[in-house]
C-alpha cells in the first residue's frame, strides 16, 4: 500500500520511530534488556509449547488452547521487539510506510487471536465444571480446531479492516512516532485527513472484538463461580478455583493493559505512560504468561521439568 500525496502535493514515504529513550547513555542498556526479555519470552513460550506435546497428561482442550496461546505470544513480541533491536544497532529510526502498516496489520491480528483464545479457554473451564457430563463431546477436537479456526478468521478480518482504513488517511506532514512500533494511536495524530470515522470505527470494531468476548468470560465465570460455591469439600473448590486462577490473572493484565491503550486516542501526544502500556502488551504479557500458567500447576511443572532434563513420563 503507497501513502496518498496530501494537499500540498508531498506524502509521508517512511515513519521516524523515536523509540524508548533518546539519550545515547541509555541506548546499549535497552538493547540488552529488550534482548534478554525476548530470549526469555520465546524460550518460555516454547518450553511450554513443547511440555505440552510430550507429556500426555497435557493432551487436554484447556493445553491444547495453551499451546496455541504460546505461539501467539512469541508472535506478538516478535512483530515488535526484533525491528527495535535492529534499530537500535543501526542507529536508524526510520520505518518504511509500508513496514510499518505490515507491522500494524500482525499486531492487530496476534492480538485478535489472543482475545478470542482467551474466551475458548473461558468456555473450557465453564463446560469442565458446570457441564462435566457433556464435557468430552462438548469440547471435542473438532470443537477444539473450529474454534481456533474462527479466531484466526475473525482476528485477520478485524486486522484488515483497521489497515486498509488507514491506508486511506492522507500523511502528507509530521512523521515523527514518540514510541517504538506503529499502532493505530500512534498514527491517527499523524494524519492531514480526518480520523474521526477510523476512529469509530476502531471503537465500534473494538467493541465486537474485545467488548463480547470479556461479557462471555465474564459470564463463564459468573457461572463456574456459583458451581464451585455449591461444591461442599474446602479441596474440591480449591482444586476447582486453581485451575481458572492463572487464566484470570492473564485476563485481566490482556484487557487492562489494552484498554488503557486505546482509550487514550482523544490525547495529541504521547507520553511514556503510553510506552509503559506498550512495554506491557508487546513484551511484559507474552513474558509472564509462561510463569502465570507453570507456577501453580504441578502438571506443567513436571512436564517441564522432564523437557529440560530429557526424561519422559511414566505415564
Amino acid at each position: 500500500m503507497q501513502p496518498k500525496s496530501g494537499a500540498n502535493g508531498t506524502a509521508v514515504t517512511e515513519f521516524i520511530l523515536l523509540g524508548l529513550v533518546e539519550t545515547p547513555e541509555l541506548l546499549p542498556l535497552v538493547f540488552v534488556l529488550f534482548f534478554f526479555a525476548y530470549l526469555l519470552t520465546v524460550g518460555g513460550n516454547l518450553s511450554i509449547l513443547a511440555a505440552i506435546l510430550v507429556e500426555p497428561k497435557l493432551h487436554t482442550p484447556m493445553y491444547f488452547f495453551l499451546g496455541n496461546l504460546s505461539v501467539l505470544d512469541v508472535g506478538c513480541i516478535t512483530v515488535t521487539v526484533p525491528s527495535m533491536l535492529t534499530r537500535l544497532l543501526s542507529h536508524k529510526r526510520a520505518v518504511p510506510y509500508g513496514a510499518c502498516l505490515t507491522q500494524l496489520f500482525f499486531f492487530h491480528l496476534l492480538v485478535g487471536v489472543d482475545c478470542f483464545l482467551l474466551t475458548a479457554m473461558a468456555y473450557d473451564r465453564f463446560l469442565a465444571i458446570c457441564r462435566p457430563l457433556t464435557y468430552s463431546a462438548r469440547m471435542s477436537q473438532m470443537v477444539q480446531k473450529v474454534l481456533v479456526a474462527v479466531s484466526w478468521a475473525c482476528a485477520f478480518t478485524n486486522a484488515l479492516t483497521h489497515t486498509v482504513a488507514i491506508s486511506t488517511l492522507n500523511f502528507c506532514g509530521p512523521n515523527v512516532i514518540n514510541h517504538f512500533y506503529c499502532d493505530l494511536p500512534q498514527l491517527f495524530p499523524l494524519s492531514c485527513s480526518s480520523t474521526q470515522l477510523n476512529e469509530l470505527l476502531l471503537f465500534a470494531v473494538g467493541f465486537i472484538m474485545a467488548g463480547t468476548p470479556m461479557a462471555l468470560i465474564v459470564t463463564s465465570y459468573a457461572h463456574v463461580a456459583a458451581a464451585v460455591l455449591r461444591i461442599r469439600s474446602v479441596e474440591g473448590r480449591k482444586k476447582a478455583f486453581s485451575t481458572c486462577g492463572s487464566h484470570l490473572t492473564v485476563v485481566a493484565i490482556f484487557y487492562g493493559s489494552g484498554v488503557f491503550n486505546y482509550m487514550r486516542l482523544g490525547s495529541t501526544k504521547l507520553s511514556d505512560k503510553d510506552k509503559a502500556v506498550g512495554i506491557f502488551n508487546t513484551v511484559i504479557n507474552p513474558m509472564l504468561n509462561p510463569v502465570i500458567y507453570s507456577l501453580r500447576n504441578p502438571d506443567v511443572q513436571g512436564a517441564l521439568w522432564r523437557v529440560t532434563t530429557g526424561k519422559r513420563s511414566l505415564t
